[in-house]
């Protein structure tokens, strides 16, 4: 699929935002609860399907290494397709994957699932990401893409705390018969609204998208990507035990406190769009650094009530305000013949982190230091993506200077 805008006329009016872009928008929401609410789940899985909360906390690596393996894979096989039919290709079968959950009879039929739902998952958000900068002018690109992940947002900020919710009181299984059909309403919105794009012309050839891939600072983005959210999960996979286990919370008091780290996921999403807009180089460094130092300062919150609650909120702010900033780089760095696929490759990156991060934590809480543990060990993951970034950073003003130079001195500094 060339990674080429949409027609003129699928772009909304200067001031004024594309529905289609709220389609999309209900399609993240969509597929970010089937990421998102097994971590509300975990302890009513693990007794359920008899397996240990490590294990439970397995189904989110498994999903995301799904993702992983899953977004370049189908990007280059729907590659010829138009994007809207590859969007609605991929909203059923994560409605059919989510449907298989619900009627996993074991514990290996679950994770088979769950894989095969993640599928979807970064081949969707890569080319939404692609199809969602083409409907709004240049200067709107880093808005289009935070308004998108919204969809991921809102999963948190509802889903997830509406899946614990539902899975407290009618079991987990009723949480993935509600997500089929938010499937359902996904795929029939999309169908409704995404325009059809116009354009005929031939793919950029496979070895040049390969080729976008391997440039030096598309590869420092997806690895800032994937240490950055790889510190997130090392603590978000297990928000349930940590805040029933170590800082005294009910059963019940964990959907409400999700609800919390939700609304700040939306706060920092938006964020993190508009500081990416203005400055995208200062917004990377500086949301980084925040997730960093919000993840080491919880540490001394575990077993305080209401500092826990705060900083689960403040996680949820940093953590997705570096989403924007993040995707934007690799799209930037990533234009031309490619850019879908280097957008589906960052969404792996993603989760690729998460799959590190929820095996991290595990091994940290059964074989580590422990539960109380994991939020050092995730800070100082996401000091890793930062140190990547300044890097990154570094060597494109080193670029800037020598390609401002006369030709013949380009040429000794070079």
């Amino acid at each position: 699929m060339a990674a080429t805008p949409l027609p003129a006329s699928s772009a909304a009016p200067a001031g004024r935002l594309p529905l289609a872009l709220y389609a999309l928008t209900a399609g993240s929401f969509g597929i970010g609860c089937a990421e998102f609410v097994i971590m509300g789940l975990l302890l009513q899985v693990a007794s359920d399907l008899h397996v240990s909360i490590a294990a439970a906390g397995m189904l989110v690596s498994g999903y995301a290494l799904g993702v992983f393996a899953g977004a370049p894979i189908l990007t280059l096989l729907t590659r010829r397709m138009p994007r809207k039919a590859v969007l609605l290709a991929l909203m059923g079968i994560y409605t059919v994957g989510n449907l298989a959950c619900a009627l996993a009879p074991d514990y290996t039929t679950l994770m088979i699932a769950r894989v095969v739902t993640s599928l979807t998952h970064g081949t969707f958000f890569g080319v939404g990401a692609v199809v969602a900068t083409g409907l709004v002018p240049a200067e709107r690109k880093a808005s289009a893409i935070s308004i998108m992940f919204s969809g991921l947002t809102l999963a948190t900020l509802l889903g997830m705390p509406a899946g614990a919710w539902l899975g407290l009181h009618f079991g987990w299984r009723s949480t993935f018969w509600a997500m089929s059909l938010v499937g359902l309403v996904s795929l029939a919105v999309i169908a409704l609204l995404v325009p059809r794009s116009r354009d005929t012309s031939e793919p950029a050839p496979l070895r040049a998208e390969l080729a976008t891939i391997a440039r030096p600072q598309v590869l420092l983005g997806l690895l800032m990507t994937m240490l950055g959210f790889a510190g997130v999960f090392v603590v978000i996979t297990y928000v349930q035990p940590l805040l029933t286990k170590l800082t005294g919370f009910s059963d019940a008091a964990v959907s409400p406190i999700l609800l919390v780290f939700g609304g700040g996921m939306v706060v920092g999403n938006l964020l993190g769009g508009r500081l990416a807009d203005r400055r995208a180089t200062p917004a990377l460094l500086g949301t980084l650094f925040a997730l960093a130092a919000v993840l080491a300062l919880m540490s001394f919150v575990l077993h305080s009530p209401v500092l826990m609650v705060a900083f689960v909120g403040l996680l949820g702010v940093a953590a997705f305000a570096t989403v924007s900033p993040l995707q934007l780089r690799v799209l930037g760095f990533a234009e031309g013949a490619g850019q879908n696929l280097a957008s589906s490759f960052n969404i792996a990156a993603f989760n690729l982190g998460n799959a590190t991060g929820a095996w991290l934590g595990g091994t940290v809480i059964e074989h580590g230091p422990g539960l109380a543990a994991i939020t050092w060990v995730a800070s100082l993951v996401t000091v890793a993506g930062l140190l990547v970034a300044l890097w990154s950073v570094r060597i494109e003003r080193r670029a800037a200077r020598v390609d401002d130079l006369p030709r013949d001195c380009a040429a000794e500094a070079a």
